[in-house]
């Protein structure tokens, strides 16, 4: 499995914007869904998380490989959803991560830069 994830999260939608975000939603897992399909990603995951007074309310684990997840957030469909995501949520965003075997490599790196 890929080492490289993005993580799309976001707060909430935006007041009056509930139906759009929704439809959004929809269609933005059904193109996820249509790029793990064709093995441009490895796997998304959808969370909804619980009320807790915080601004993060949901998120998309997508995990593949990096030059694949390079060239996705490098589509213009890509960047529409971002755009629309922009105009439906509050606080949406996108990170880039790393997991698996490459995390594994980046902790080695980080604790042999540690000062003694």
């Amino acid at each position: 499995m890929g080492s490289h994830v993005i993580f799309f999260g976001w707060d909430r939608p935006i007041p009056g914007r509930e139906a759009a975000s929704a439809g959004l939603f929809q269609e933005f897992t059904q193109y996820l869904a249509g790029l793990q399909g064709d093995g441009t990603i490895e796997s998304f995951q959808p969370v909804f998380l619980n009320s807790h007074g915080g601004d993060l309310n949901g998120f998309i684990l997508i995990q593949g490989d990096g030059a694949k997840l390079d060239a996705m957030v490098s589509s213009e469909k890509w960047i529409r959803f971002n755009i629309q995501a922009g105009l439906y949520l509050d606080g949406a965003g996108t990170i880039r991560g790393t997991t698996g075997d490459l995390l594994m490599e980046q902790m080695g790196i980080w604790t042999s830069l540690i000062p003694d």
